[in-house]
């Protein structure tokens, strides 16, 4: 990730008055361009860093300027690392170690067990308690892709539909819900699609084609928003019973929630009719009844039906 190797590379320089860009590129295992690239980012961040020429010359902090190590407190370092450790459990990261060992080198012997203590206060762990192998490798290799800016193809599962072959440039791995998604430009859609993780199956990264990577506006959110302006958006209203209060409350929000005098909880919101929306309904099994719309209640009638009648006979034992 990059910007993991623009914090260690910094906490280098603070340590180290000189070091050769070739060294950088080694250790991070990028381009010398790479690290150049890198260099005057943290220029533009206001840090002066320079090229010495010379048999003993390297990169290295302009000798006028040094870094306060304490602009830094240590509960800062610690939400930092805290960051670093929790993504990390998601995909296989060498560099989060590089830049965890950099930020404790940058405490005194005192302060080293205190931030310890603060830094295992919070652990996030983001993979899911059934977590493959599989699934661990295959976030890695996207974001491998991502980083070398890759072609990927893989064969897509979706929800409602038939298999179908994709060659994507990938551009952002995102973890929503506790699942991951590939967000990339679909080559055959020519357009920005949002891909289930777990749905894709024989994942191939391409290493001699590559792609120029496409502005992206993440901080406004655009899987959301595409999700909300699907034609296919319908009004709920779902009444729920009094057992599942707390969790009515923790997923839907206090807004869209009106209380019933005998403590059920009418739902009000607006979700996208597919078949994610169909077993979303029917997981909260005879705790929820669909008000409206009615073909939707209708729907679930016959579904829940069906799954009675699977055992609504015993199997005869042999």
């Amino acid at each position: 990730m990059k910007l993991d190797r623009l914090l260690a590379i910094t906490m280098i320089l603070i340590h180290k008055k000189r070091i050769q860009a070739k060294e950088l590129a080694e250790m991070f295992d990028v381009s010398v361009r790479t690290i150049y690239r890198d260099i005057e980012t943290i220029n533009q961040a206001g840090i002066p860093i320079v090229s010495y020429p010379g048999a003993n010359g390297g990169i290295g902090i302009v000798d006028s300027y040094r870094l306060d190590k304490n602009v830094l407190t240590k509960e800062e370092m610690a939400a930092i690392a805290i960051a670093l450790k929790s993504v990390s459990t998601g995909y296989q990261d060498n560099h989060t170690n590089v830049v965890l060992s950099k930020i404790e080198g940058m405490l005194r012997t005192q302060e080293a067990q205190v931030f310890k203590t603060i830094s295992e206060q919070v652990f996030i762990d983001v993979s899911p308690w059934d977590a493959e192998l599989s699934q661990k490798e295959k976030i890695t290799q996207l974001r491998q892709s991502i980083a070398a800016s890759h072609l990927v193809s893989f064969v897509y599962h979706p929800a409602s539909g038939e298999p179908s072959q994709r060659t994507v440039e990938p551009h952002t791995l995102m973890l929503k819900a506790q699942k991951w998604y590939l967000y990339a430009f679909c080559t055959s859609r020519q357009d920005f699609r949002l891909f289930k993780v777990a749905r894709m199956k024989d994942l191939f990264i391409h290493p001699d084609d590559t792609f120029e990577r496409k502005e992206i506006a993440l901080d406004q959110n655009v899987w959301s928003k595409e999700w909300h302006s699907s034609t296919q958006v319908i009004e709920l209203v779902l009444r729920f019973s009094p057992q599942m209060r707390h969790r009515v409350e923790e997923w839907f929000g206090l807004e869209s929630i009106t209380h019933e005098d005998d403590g059920s909880c009418i739902v009000r919101v607006d979700y996208p009719e597919d078949e994610w929306l169909y077993g979303f309904v029917l997981s909260f099994g005879h705790y929820v009844e669909v008000i409206e719309p009615p073909h939707l209640r209708n729907i679930i009638r016959d579904r829940a039906q069906k799954t009675f009648s699977l055992y609504a006979t015993i199997p005869q034992e042999t």
